[in-house]
């Protein structure tokens, strides 16, 4: 498919009750057409991996065209160069989710972004390495531990930071990390004890809606 036929594609599958109730959950809907992730996830799957083309639609003032492309790019031909440029021009939480989620994860330099970008002051910029972070302790299951120990000072240094989607991703990424085993999950409960006697309102939120999940887990069996 063709850019142009893509945008036809998409602007048939508008869906103006979808569009108002993204504002609901807090999307920036201004450039939106109005459609479902499933149906975008159906596209996606038709084109297959295409990474000239995901590169072209990130280029279009389409709210989904960007979805899609991060759908449809190559981890293996991302560079890190192209993931700066897709970075900081998000501008909404679910379109940073979206390219971490399905692309940003999966490169060789998912990591070092991770940490690069929680030292940004754009909120979307930093909200993307704390999610970096979680997804990478989603779906590299056979990471190693210390893959993820450099996280924990981190997320206690930008505790303090009350934007909402700041703050959540922090959160996210210290429940996902100590999920993943008990080794995790005691540097985890540690980091958020720590962040908890920082006495801002956003330390106490991130800290105490980890413990509440952590602490009271069961150990964990085999990882």
């Amino acid at each position: 498919m063709t850019v142009d036929e893509i945008i036809s594609i998409l602007k048939q599958k508008s869906n103006a009750k979808h569009h108002a109730g993204m504002k609901r959950f807090g999307i920036d809907n201004q450039s939106a057409l109005g459609i479902p992730l499933p149906e975008l996830r159906k596209i996606a799957k038709e084109i297959k991996t295409n990474h000239d083309l995901a590169l072209a639609l990130w280029k279009i003032n389409i709210h989904e065209a960007k979805l899609l492309a991060s759908m449809i790019a190559d981890p293996k031909q991302f560079t890190e160069q192209q993931a700066d440029e897709w970075v900081h021009d998000f501008y909404s939480w679910d379109i940073c989710d979206q390219v971490c989620g399905n692309l940003l994860y999966r490169t060789s330099f998912a990591l070092n972004k991770a940490i690069e970008y929680t030292n940004s002051t754009e909120v979307f910029v930093k909200r993307a390495g704390f999610v970096l972070m979680a997804e990478f302790a989603i779906h590299h299951k056979k990471a190693p531990d210390d893959s993820f120990l450099a996280f924990f000072p981190i997320m206690e240094r930008e505790a303090w930071d009350n934007r909402n989607f700041v703050k959540k991703a922090i959160n996210w990424a210290l429940r996902q990390i100590g999920k993943r085993n008990n080794t995790l999950r005691t540097h985890a409960v540690e980091t958020a004890q720590r962040i908890l006697l920082q006495n801002t309102k956003s330390a106490r939120w991130i800290a105490s809606d980890a413990l509440n999940e952590l602490s009271g887990k069961p150990l964990i069996i085999n990882g």
